[in-house]
């Protein structure tokens, strides 16, 4: 048996005290007609019944255990249930690469990306959404699913070691991208870009455009300054040991190509998103995926408990409805003359 509510089970430390309160009651009350009269002499004296009230109170005590039950909504038996649902296509994809471990976004470019990331997952509930992860290429960390707790839990493992091949191949993404949403309706379908913009001659503006064609929309956010940060190196015990440097022993500014992000979004009528300090306008981005078209998947079906708190409900009214009818008082017996 499982319950919709568990925790209104605890209300059931009710019942025993009621129960007792019931005892402690009856027996004070003995005692107090005790003083007037023998115990012998009250069942003969008094005009109540012991047995009826015993009996009152035992249904009244059923009725809060059944009541109370049936609260915390008992469930068992399955039924199937034919579920319909129309959604959007949503694939994420997150840059890994090196220059996301820049610190002018605390605690780093790549870590407040993850972290703005599983906020807008949060907020996609009945969309399809897919993650994938680039840096020197790209390629799929979670296929479209409507089970966003495990697109979360793919998100929680990528870091800048996931992807051995170094530099940022932000067209590369685009493209495995769109070969993922081939098959979803025009205009139902988007691409939410993370990065700082770098990018290493992968063409990423023609592989917007292209995108744009197919009826994808792109929404880039970028991390970032534009005046550059240098990226930090560490061991492998996390540990800073200085920073990246170029071929020529020169420190390595990562800067944010703002200019190539607006252009992306703006080619396939998306929206550019500036990570300023580390936020964004999350609603605003989350009401521009809302303005998308839905599309019609196909229905499934799912088995589904059965609520069973109606009977426990019968049968807590039934034995309230009881106890209210059951006097407490003897019924007058006739005197023959």
């Amino acid at each position: 048996m499982n319950f919709e509510h568990p925790y209104l089970l605890l209300m059931l430390f009710l019942v025993p005290a009621l129960a007792a309160a019931y005892f402690y009651w009856f027996a004070r009350k003995r005692k107090l007609m005790e003083r007037f009269a023998d115990a012998r002499l009250l069942p003969k004296i008094s005009t109540l019944d012991a047995r009826l009230q015993h009996l009152k109170a035992l249904l009244n005590v059923s009725a809060a255990f059944f009541i109370i039950t049936a609260l915390a909504r008992p469930q068992f038996g399955t039924k199937i249930v034919e579920v319909r649902q129309s959604s959007s296509d949503i694939v994420i994809a997150v840059d890994v690469s090196k220059s996301m471990l820049a610190e002018d976004v605390k605690p780093s470019r790549l870590a407040k990306a993850k972290e703005l990331l599983s906020a807008l997952i949060n907020q996609l509930g009945g969309n399809r959404v897919g993650i994938i992860a680039f840096a020197g290429t790209a390629f799929w960390q979670c296929p479209l699913t409507h089970d966003l707790s495990s697109a979360k839990m793919f998100l929680q493992i990528m870091d800048a070691n996931l992807i051995p091949l170094g530099g940022t191949a932000i067209g590369d993404a685009i493209r495995l991208a769109s070969k993922g949403l081939s098959k979803s309706a025009p205009g139902s379908k988007a691409l939410v870009l993370l990065t700082d913009g770098e990018d290493h001659e992968s063409a990423p503006e023609d592989a917007a455009r292209q995108a744009a064609r197919e009826g994808i929309k792109i929404y880039t956010i970028g991390f970032g300054s534009a005046a550059g940060e240098p990226i930090p190196v560490k061991d492998e015990q996390g540990n800073f040991s200085g920073y990246k440097k170029n071929k020529k022993g020169e420190v390595v500014m990562s800067k944010m190509d703002e200019v190539l992000l607006s252009r992306m979004a703006s080619e396939t009528g998306g929206r550019y998103f500036r990570s300023a300090g580390g936020a964004f306008d999350l609603m605003g981005l989350f009401s521009e995926i809302q303005g998308l078209d839905k599309k019609k998947s196909s229905s499934s079906s799912n088995r589904q408990l059965e609520d069973r708190y109606q009977y426990f409900l019968f049968f807590g009214l039934l034995s309230l409805a009881a106890g209210a009818f059951v006097p407490e008082t003897k019924r007058e017996k006739s005197v023959k003359e």
